[in-house]
């Protein structure tokens, strides 16, 4: 792996049943409403009825004075299970969201495998891949306290990765 690439895994466990996870993560269009990140999310190609070939371009501020803008095309579905997009733009590679119901609550993953394309970022990743990896995470946790706001649930503590 190089500087410029990326594989950053999340782990997200909620007291709510994995339906309402489901729902909220199949409408990116929604996602501003609840995680502060995502500025903009405009859909471009709906896809097919589970959403396959849908693409949307997204803009997400980040907790580091810059914003990113990527595409997001969705590759596989399997329904209340897996949602996989390639992303395009000033980051390329491969997003899957995994649902998993656990315990009375569901365990969300996000697996985020990740090449930068942005010249500012190529530049300054072998220096700044610690930092850009912490914003990520950073992202991603508002993405977490957004959700479980969203759904009334509690976080509940994240399972052991399998």
């Amino acid at each position: 792996m190089t500087a410029t690439d990326f594989h950053l895994v999340t782990d997200w466990a909620l007291a709510a049943p994995a339906g309402a996870v489901w729902e909220a993560l199949t409408k990116p269009e929604d996602w501003p409403d609840w995680w502060p990140a995502v500025e903009r999310v405009e859909l471009v190609e709906p896809g097919d009825d589970d959403g396959v070939g849908g693409y949307r371009r997204f803009t997400w501020r980040t907790a580091l004075p810059y914003r990113m803008r990527f595409g997001m095309r969705v590759i596989r579905v399997e329904p209340m299970s897996v949602i996989e997009g390639w992303a395009d733009g000033e980051l390329s590679g491969v997003g899957r969201w995994t649902v998993t119901p656990y315990g009375a609550g569901t365990h969300v993953r996000y697996d985020w495998y990740v090449k930068l394309n942005s010249k500012w970022m190529r530049t300054l990743a072998p220096l700044l891949r610690p930092v850009f990896t912490w914003n990520h995470d950073r992202v991603m946790a508002w993405g977490y306290e957004g959700l479980a706001r969203k759904l009334a649930a509690e976080v509940a503590r994240a399972p052991s990765p399998a």
